[in-house]
């Protein structure tokens, strides 16, 4: 069964070819920026707005594409359940990881499928993360190892790769916090065939 994947996540299509899940990407080209504005100026927990995005995502894309099965998905950085955004700039960045320095927070992975413009099933995955008490000389010579296209894509830290260094501890499912809880994705996708 091949599904549609409602996201220009190169790391979240990984993750499903990994699992061989058939999937296609058709990116949703939803303004991320307004539906945060919007959700936050009605006081949305930052669990809401990562289900609204993957919600949105995947209905947007599956209005175009009838009877398939598209799913659609968003990870939010949640501190004190304040929102965290992903950097503009450098400077933000910086900002950022002293915000979340020596910080437990929540990195929250939403995904929604959607058939024929409705939602279908829908999933949230909070995963813990502790943060080292980290100076500042020190996050600023990680930030200088991460490319800026990298950074403003996928936010101040990549657990994947260098990341990692900056934790002092990671709860959660490796795959979630990359993006996809990939699991429960292949529980529904066993009990839709």
């Amino acid at each position: 069964m091949k599904i549609i994947l409602a996201s220009k996540s190169g790391v979240r299509k990984q993750i499903l070819d990994k699992y061989k899940i058939d999937s296609e990407v058709v990116v949703s080209n939803v303004d991320e920026d307004e539906i945060k504005k919007s959700l936050l100026a009605e006081k949305a927990s930052p669990l809401l707005i990562s289900k609204n995005l993957a919600e949105i995502k995947s209905i947007k894309v599956s209005n175009k594409h009838p009877n398939s099965l598209v799913l659609g998905a968003d990870s939010v950085i949640s501190l004190n359940d304040e929102l965290i955004n992903k950097p503009k700039s450098r400077q933000e960045a910086f900002i950022i990881l002293k915000k979340l320095n020596n910080s437990k927070h929540y990195l929250i992975s939403s995904v929604c499928f959607s058939k024929n413009g409705a939602m279908v099933w829908n999933y949230s995955e909070k995963s813990e993360l502790m943060m080292k008490n980290l100076t500042d000389d020190q996050l600023n010579k990680y930030l200088e190892q991460i490319d800026t296209e990298t950074l403003f894509k996928y936010g101040v830290y990549q657990v994947e790769s260098k990341g990692l260094s900056l934790f002092k501890y990671i709860k959660g499912d490796h795959d979630s916090i990359m993006g996809l809880p990939i699991k429960k994705i292949m529980n529904y996708i066993q009990q839709y065939k």
